[in-house]
């Protein structure tokens, strides 16, 4: 018993700190706080948590995110607590907003001409509000004419995305629809239902049949007279 007790102590602990955060704390951090000795020693607490936590079935798990560990809802039960919670008015995107976050991601850092020019239209708009919601911040200066700031995203956007790092973001083959991968069906080739036209004749071909047509008839004029 007394075994047991010291080794659901640290794991209460960890676990107490983590349910009353409401970001990603790191591991050093954690052990800080829980008085812990060792960043390894709280990696092992997380790990029997969550193990803890799949043996009975719990709603949630500790994930690594953004660098730190947080306490998560299991996926399957987003649905449910949609119709409960609203999402953070400062998380709410525009299409444009989301087009414009999604190629600083995946191109970062990244100038705002380029942006500018892969979606077509100004961003600048777009860029103030991902940075007033600290989900873009500048990373620094091109060395280019004029020095122009270059994009990047934040350990912020990890954490609204749900992301451990920029590595985790979908590759680009994983993003493009079935269909559009499948090949471009092919015309069928349309039925022939006309019968072919007699091949026209050569001027010889046409004289020795005329010729044919006279006999024939001189043949039978003779025939008529006898």
């Amino acid at each position: 018993m007394t075994d047991q007790t010291e080794f659901d102590v640290p794991l209460a602990t960890v676990e107490a700190i983590l349910f009353a955060t409401d970001s990603p704390l790191t591991a050093a951090k954690i052990a800080q706080v829980a008085e812990i000795e060792g960043q390894r020693a709280v990696k092992q607490a997380i790990t029997g948590l969550n193990e803890r936590y799949e043996q009975f079935g719990s709603a949630f798990r500790i994930e690594a995110i953004a660098g730190g560990f947080q306490m998560m809802t299991q996926p399957q039960y987003k649905e449910v607590l949609s119709r409960l919670l609203s999402a953070r008015a400062e998380t709410k995107l525009s299409q444009a907003s989301l087009e414009t976050l999604s190629i600083v991601a995946y191109r970062q850092p990244i100038l705002r001409a380029d942006i500018e020019a892969i979606r077509g239209v100004a961003c600048g708009e777009m860029l103030r509000s991902l940075l007033e919601k600290q989900l873009v911040k500048i990373v620094g200066r091109a060395e280019v004419l004029g020095r122009p700031m270059l994009y990047g995203t934040t350990k912020r956007f990890l954490e609204v995305f749900g992301l451990a790092a920029l590595t985790d973001l979908p590759k680009a083959q994983e993003l493009r629809s079935p269909a559009a991968e499948k090949p471009a069906p092919q015309p069928a080739k349309a039925e022939q239902t006309e019968q072919a036209e007699p091949a026209e004749q050569t001027g010889d071909e046409a004289d020795q049949a005329e010729a044919q047509d006279r006999l024939e008839v001189q043949d039978e004029v003779v025939e008529n007279t006898d």
